[in-house]
């Protein structure tokens, strides 16, 4: 089922889920678990991952605003406190009261940011491949590599933009933002590069006050470290790190779906009361 919603900025976002009721509306088939893609690819590169939790789970797939059908094309609507008001828009636009947050790289910086600014709205977190937590000096380079991103799409388009970067990525991400780039609306990619000037987070300790029970599936290079998924894991009050071998070496979402969802189907049904009790 395909779901639009309103966001701000006059921005009409996305989201799909394969439940339905004969009501047309998404199947509430508790728990629920909003998954976000990371940063290149789109919801697509999910759905294989949903199809596999689909006994589990119902599980719900946006679109990050400037990333496929939730086109956003002004830069000063791209930052981490709207992509954590975007979730928020989605869940009170189906009438949920909580759900289960996750994502990859991207969706897994907007689900711990969401985790800490709306603590009542999230029963639980998935964290898959989790981006590093920048220094200044770090930071820097980061907005460097977003704005020379930017120029590539605005000048070239999006083969142009991914051209020095693909070889670098992980077989699977690469196959991922491949599968993506025939439907990328330009404009809104060039604005979405504008996250680069926002900071997600400046130390580790800003995550601590999170206390739902979150799984954590370590990243696999430098710009998503699994030294940083340990140490989160150790540091949060009810976080378990679940560790899902090679993923990243998979050619295709179908495998990385197939590779993931054993970990998070487990994570789910040991934790279903929770998920599935009020907030």
């Amino acid at each position: 089922m395909e779901i639009e919603f309103p966001g701000a900025g006059e921005c009409s976002l996305f989201a799909f889920t394969d439940g339905d009721d004969a009501s047309g509306s998404p199947l509430h088939r508790a728990p629920i678990v909003v998954l976000m893609h990371g940063g290149g690819p789109d919801h697509r590169s999910l759905v294989p991952l949903a199809r596999e939790l689909s006994d589990t789970a119902t599980v719900i797939l946006p679109d990050v605003r400037g990333y496929g059908r939730s086109v956003c094309r002004n830069p000063a609507h791209h930052t981490w406190s709207q992509y954590a008001d975007d979730v928020i828009s989605l869940l009170d636009h189906l009438g949920l009261r909580s759900a289960v947050i996750g994502g990859a790289g991207l969706g897994a910086t907007i689900s711990l940011r969401t985790a800490l600014a709306f603590s009542d709205r999230v029963a639980g977190l998935i964290l898959i491949s989790v981006e590093d937590i920048e220094d200044d000096a770090a930071k820097l380079a980061e907005i460097a590599f977003m704005e020379a991103f930017a120029a590539r799409m605005r000048q070239q388009g999006p083969e142009a933009a991914w051209s020095p970067i693909l070889p670098d990525l992980a077989p699977v991400i690469g196959s991922m933002v491949r599968d993506s780039m025939a439907t990328v609306d330009r404009e809104s990619a060039v604005a979405a590069a504008a996250i680069g000037y926002d900071r997600a987070f400046r130390t580790i300790e800003e995550l601590i006050p999170i206390d739902v029970p979150t799984l954590i599936i370590p990243g696999t290079d430098w710009r998503h470290p699994a030294a940083l998924a340990t140490r989160l894991a150790e540091r949060l009050q009810s976080a378990q790190l679940a560790q899902v071998g090679a993923w990243s070496d998979l050619p295709s979402a179908a495998e990385f779906g197939q590779a993931l969802a054993p970990a998070i189907r487990e994570f789910i049904l040991n934790h279903r009361s929770e998920f599935t009790s009020p907030r």
